[in-house]
């Protein structure tokens, strides 16, 4: 039916490079733009609040002129404001609070310019393509939107539009950003903290996410690997229809359910089985398969009318280099079964980033522990995503290196965990529950049943 029938062609998988250092016209302009927007937005909240306070402080005040700004600048500083709303314990509370409506739909672009971008990539007239089409979105992000469709032959499917010119627009601000993270640098926080760096993996990421066969072809990577192990069958993620996908549309079975951060209408399902059952599959696949989901937000968590937990919106997807993935093994395993970190050291060792340490595999070892298995041995509860990022970033001043980054996505994504974790599952300890890691060492879990008689759940 469209370009993609029968799965895109290995052309279509391909993303290629586009200059991010590039500092010119369009981005002088722009960066001109974001600094005008900012401080105006800024200053009308400020006199607002000198006005109507309302019992808010400056610096709420502030922050709220700076979200109005993000949202009038467009969608990179609309995921910039998800970035902060999704990881408070990082930044300021006021800021991190004002920047949770970034969470919310963004308006949707027309209709006509929606159909427009179906129709090109598809061929063929919406009415040819679906017996029915909603134009009225069923969400809207900064950077695609949702529709309900209905095949011709019955079945509910939904197509993830994007937005027309996104990719331009987007290119042109993560130039900009990355120009002010080079003077960001002067400062020794961002110094160590890489900044360009973050950069430019938020615009590697970009490139890949604008590009729907990519995104696709991941999603259906990743649901093909929960049942690798013949289980998980309580996770899930919805089929991709690739006769109805194209270079900016993605058509999948359409799944229903409710996000899973609305505590109070899931508490009837058996929650504490809920994030074990997600957090089992996102184990596995950061540690066995390599890709894995990079945004695990609620949203993009639901629980379905039958139990199952859905993973929906394939849009950042990771995938950690081998040695990584081999380091986080080890770290695990020392954590569940004998405390050994001497391999992990081994590991960064490899890796080149303690070159220059003068200190044994041991001190090693036990210094990237003392870091990131407050995460694996207490309550997620207990955590804040702030303690591991900094604690991080003080490993790597200490190596005279940048932070590993591949570390500080790992822990993001844990964070997210958390949160549900304090709500759904109180007292679970993640880096103690042998039921996630049964299939990233068999051997070992199914020695330690045996031993302690411990029955764990399908």
């Amino acid at each position: 039916m469209g370009p993609y029938a029968g799965g895109p062609p290995a052309a279509a998988l391909v993303v290629p490079p586009h200059e991010l250092e590039r500092f010119r016209g369009r981005e002088i302009a722009r960066a001109g733009v974001i600094a005008v927007v900012i401080v105006w937005r800024v200053v009308l909240a400020l006199l607002a609040w000198i006005v109507a306070p309302r019992g808010r402080r400056i610096a709420d005040a502030a922050s709220d002129g700076v979200v109005d700004a993000f949202e009038i600048l467009g969608p990179t500083f609309v995921k910039v404001g998800q970035l902060i709303a999704s990881s408070s314990g990082v930044f300021p509370a006021p800021l991190a609070n004002a920047a949770l409506r970034c969470l919310d739909d963004v308006p949707p672009v027309d209709t006509r310019q929606a159909r427009a971008v179906v129709e090109a990539d598809l061929g063929h007239p919406i009415d040819a393509l679906f017996a029915s089409f909603d134009d009225v979105p069923l969400a809207a992000a900064s950077v695609a939107q949702v529709h309900a469709c209905t095949l011709h032959d019955g079945r509910e499917v939904v197509l993830k539009v994007q937005r027309p010119g996104i990719f331009g627009r987007m290119l042109v601000d993560l130039r900009t950003a990355f120009w002010g993270a080079r003077l960001l640098e002067r400062f020794e926080f961002f110094r160590v903290a890489n900044a360009t760096a973050i950069i430019r993996d938020l615009h590697a990421a970009t490139m890949t996410e604008l590009n729907s066969a990519v995104e696709a072809a991941r999603q259906e990577t990743i649901r093909d690997n929960l049942w690798q192990f013949g289980d998980n069958k309580g996770v899930t993620a919805p089929e991709v229809l690739w006769d109805y996908c194209g270079p900016h549309v993605i058509c999948m079975e359409r799944m229903t359910g409710i996000p899973l951060d609305r505590f109070d209408e899931i508490a009837h399902h058996d929650t504490r089985m809920l994030i074990r059952r997600g957090v089992k599959v996102w184990i596995e696949s950061v540690l066995l398969h390599g890709p894995f989901h990079g945004d695990v937000h609620a949203g993009n968590l639901w629980v379905l009318g039958d139990g199952r937990l859905a993973m929906l919106d394939f849009g950042i997807v990771g995938e950690l280099p081998p040695q990584w993935r081999t380091i986080l093994r080890e770290m695990f395993h020392a954590t569940l079964f004998d405390g050994d970190f001497r391999k992990m050291a081994a590991g960064i060792r490899a890796l080149g980033y303690t070159a220059d340490v003068e200190a044994s595999d041991e001190k090693i070892g036990l210094d990237v522990a003392a870091a990131l298995t407050p995460v694996l041995t207490q309550d997620l509860g207990e955590l804040r995503l702030s303690d591991l990022i900094m604690a991080l970033i003080a490993i790597g001043k200490q190596w005279g290196v940048a932070s590993p980054e591949e570390l500080v996505l790992f822990g993001k994504q844990l964070g997210y965990f958390e949160r549900y974790a304090t709500q759904l599952a109180p007292g679970w300890v993640l880096g103690q529950d042998l039921f996630l890691f049964r299939n990233v060492f068999p051997d070992d879990v199914a020695a330690r049943v045996a031993q302690t008689g411990l029955e764990l759940p399908e």
